[in-house]
C-alpha cells in the first residue's frame, strides 16, 4: 500500500506524552508540513504559532482548560510539551476549512516522524481574549486572527491505541 496512505491508517490521537521536548528539527519539518496544506484560492491565510516555552505553555494549557470547564490543574494537552497553535485569518471565508488542513498535514507529519499529536478544541475561544491577542502583537503577529486549534505535539508516553474499527455504510458512489 502507498506509504501515505498507510500513515494516514496508522495515525492516532496521542492522550499521554513524555515531558521531554521533541527535536526542533522535527518541529520545523512538522510545521512545514502545515504549510503545505490545501488552502482556499492559495491565499495561505493561516499561521502557526510554535509554543516550547514550558511557561507559556501552561499559561495556554490553563486558558484552554478555563474555556472548557475544567478543573484547575487539568491539562487539556495532556503533557504535550509543543503545541503548535494554528490560527486563521478571520477576513478568510475558508479560515476554518484552510486551518483543519494545516492540522491535519501537520498530525500526519508527527506520526511520520515518530512523533504522537493530537488537536485540541478552543484556540478560537482563546484568542477572542484581549491577553492571547496581545500575546500575539508581541510575537510580531499583526491582523485579526481566529483559532483554529491546538496541535499538540510530543514523543509518545505508552503505547499506541489501536484503531477502531470503521464503520459501514459511509460511502456512496454514484457511478
Amino acid at each position: 500500500m502507498n506509504e501515505i496512505i498507510e500513515a494516514m491508517k496508522q495515525r492516532r490521537s496521542i492522550r499521554r506524552f513524555r515531558p521531554e521536548l521533541p527535536m526542533k528539527e522535527d518541529l520545523e519539518q512538522i510545521i512545514e508540513a502545515g504549510l503545505y496544506a490545501a488552502n482556499g484560492m492559495g491565499r495561505q491565510g493561516t499561521i502557526t504559532v510554535a509554543v516550547t516555552d514550558k511557561k507559556i505553555r501552561d499559561k495556554l494549557a490553563a486558558a484552554n482548560c478555563a474555556v472548557g470547564g475544567w478543573q484547575e490543574g487539568f491539562d487539556p494537552f495532556y503533557g504535550a510539551p509543543a503545541i503548535l497553535i494554528v490560527l486563521a485569518d478571520k477576513n478568510s471565508a475558508n479560515r476554518a476549512y484552510d486551518g483543519s488542513l494545516v492540522m491535519g498535514n501537520m498530525m500526519l507529519a508527527a506520526h511520520t516522524l515518530g512523533l504522537g499529536s493530537i488537536w485540541i478544541n478552543r484556540a478560537r475561544q482563546e484568542f477572542e481574549q484581549d491577553e492571547w491577542k496581545d500575546w500575539l502583537k508581541s510575537l510580531g503577529v499583526e491582523g485579526e486572527w481566529e483559532g483554529v486549534g491546538h496541535c499538540a505535539v510530543g514523543y509518545i508516553d505508552g503505547e499506541v491505541p489501536k484503531p477502531v474499527p470503521r464503520r459501514s455504510g459511509r460511502v456512496y458512489w454514484a457511478e
